[in-house]
């Protein structure tokens, strides 16, 4: 079985998935510590003009505390900015109407724990991307033999090109005339639907 542990990223970005494309099992170590300026509540998505980042709230701002510690700040009225723009964004993309559904009933769910909101929204993309892995929660910090360890890697800091798991395969996007690559997956979900899973497996970089 090919298990890969993981960052659990806010609607991860196209580069997260053709990253763990392969896998069986995706192992999440809830200890590890919550790094600003990551993935871990944010997220991108198109508009008209731009690519907007989306940005989660958390309360406080206690360093390199355990990622199940982490707790979303509800009184920035998140929720509303980030359903407004992805509607903005998506709403008259091809497969909008069958997709957001899932999304808007975990966005007003309430969930308190940001590990705990963004394992629910990889567990609706992975079943909408028909993809078998399933999300397992490590009960110890040492990572077991014979997992491939991804953790960190995929970070804002860097462009993906300086990475090994993406290369771009363009698809059409609701805006825009160039390609935008490397979106959050709500782009390629609600752009694309069903042929998501197959530009994900293109998308895998040739090692």
């Amino acid at each position: 079985m090919s298990k890969i542990a993981i960052d659990l990223h806010y609607l991860p970005n196209l580069e997260f998935f053709a990253a763990i494309a392969e896998a069986e099992e995706l192992l999440v170590f809830p200890r590890d510590r919550y790094q600003r300026q990551s993935y871990l509540n944010r997220t991108r998505i198109r508009l008209a003009n731009k690519v907007e980042t989306l940005s989660i709230p958390i309360v406080g701002r206690r360093p390199r505390i355990p990622l199940e510690e982490v707790k979303i700040d509800y009184s920035q009225k998140w929720q509303a900015i980030h359903l407004r723009g992805i509607q903005s964004a998506y709403g008259k993309a091809p497969f909008f109407e069958y997709f957001f559904p899932y999304f808007q009933e975990i966005f007003e769910s309430g969930e308190e724990s940001l590990l705990s909101l963004n394992q629910r929204f990889l567990t609706v993309c992975l079943k909408l991307l028909r993809s078998s892995a399933r999300i397992a929660i490590a009960s110890e910090e040492k990572i077991p033999d014979g997992v491939r360890d991804i953790r960190g890697q995929i970070e804002p800091g860097r462009p993906f090109s300086e990475r090994v798991f993406y290369q771009p395969v363009p698809y059409t996007q609701l805006f825009g005339v160039d390609f935008e690559p490397n979106l959050g997956i709500l782009d390629l979900l609600f752009c694309t639907g069903p042929e998501a899973e197959k530009i994900l497996r293109e998308s895998v970089k040739k090692q």
